[in-house]
């Protein structure tokens, strides 16, 4: 059941399907958004090192920076709330955030059923210094689920969810499942046999879990690398893949390997993220 979404609004690209998808799902579910600006005006004034002389110069980049970066918040924070009127649905608050706005996405995250965010564009419009750094912290922080949408909107009519036996994977499964975002949504669970000894009936497990909760899914088990996902996802022209995280291995071995952060990093297909 969803009742509550919280919505990062950073200006880019990004903040423009999120708030599509956002008011799409607050229409499906009676849902009430909330929008929190993501920007961080303290990084947009560091300019780096100036050079003698050039004091002045660097305080028109800051004040640059930070006007730009206000404008195109404040045209998302129109865009949000005329989606939502458009929509007939219930805007509760705006949050506008100018200090560490991962706290202020941990912090609203509560009493919030969805996250939704250009998680992507942390590493393309330099939000922070360090953004794997800044997408552990949300995950130790227990920020579940993330719909971390893409560039450009499309309606979501396949889902693929990617088990890897992990208790994260099935966890995000359960999230997805449970939460049922588009109802009707085609699901395909998909696993790929990349060690020695895979953990047997692990698909016909999952699709008894997906079947009990009423749904019909189809199942692949693939040969190879868990670095194949976005091609099968690309192949079988999915609309959403569903991935689990671990806080603490995301960055080394989590449960799709190395990829959890480069799937991030270039996928140009949202993804739900559950820890």
């Amino acid at each position: 059941m969803i009742k509550r979404i919280l919505v990062g609004l950073g200006g880019t690209p990004f903040t423009e399907a999120a708030t599509q998808w956002a008011t799409e799902l607050g229409d499906l579910h009676q849902a009430q958004l909330t929008g929190v600006t993501i920007v961080n005006t303290k990084k947009l004034e560091n300019v780096g090192p100036v050079p003698a002389g050039a004091a002045a110069y660097a305080q028109r980049m800051r004040e640059n920076n930070v006007q730009v970066t206000k404008e195109g918040t404040e045209q998302a924070i129109a865009l949000f709330k005329d989606h939502c009127s458009k929509q007939k649905v219930v805007c509760r608050r705006i949050k506008y955030e100018e200090g560490d706005t991962f706290e202020a996405m941990i912090d609203e995250d509560r009493f919030n059923d969805l996250t939704i965010f250009g998680l992507r564009s942390i590493f393309e419009y330099g939000f922070v210094e360090d953004p794997d750094k800044a997408i552990l912290k949300l995950l130790r922080q227990g920020v579940r689920p993330i719909l971390a949408v893409a560039e450009k909107y499309r309606p979501v009519k396949t889902v693929v969810i990617a088990l890897s036996g992990s208790m994260e994977s099935a966890r995000a499964t359960r999230d997805y499942l449970q939460l049922n975002p588009w109802p009707g949504a085609q699901i395909r669970l998909v696993h790929f046999k990349h060690r020695k000894k895979p953990e047997p009936f692990l698909l016909e497990k999952a699709a008894d879990y997906c079947q009990a909760h009423g749904f019909d899914v189809q199942t692949d088990l693939k040969d190879g690398s868990p670095k194949n996902l976005m091609t099968y996802a690309h192949d079988h022209t999915a609309d959403l893949i569903v991935m689990g995280n671990s806080s603490q291995n995301i960055i080394k071995r989590s449960l799709l390997g190395d990829t959890v952060l480069e799937t991030i990093h270039s996928a140009d297909i949202p993804l739900f993220l559950s820890q």
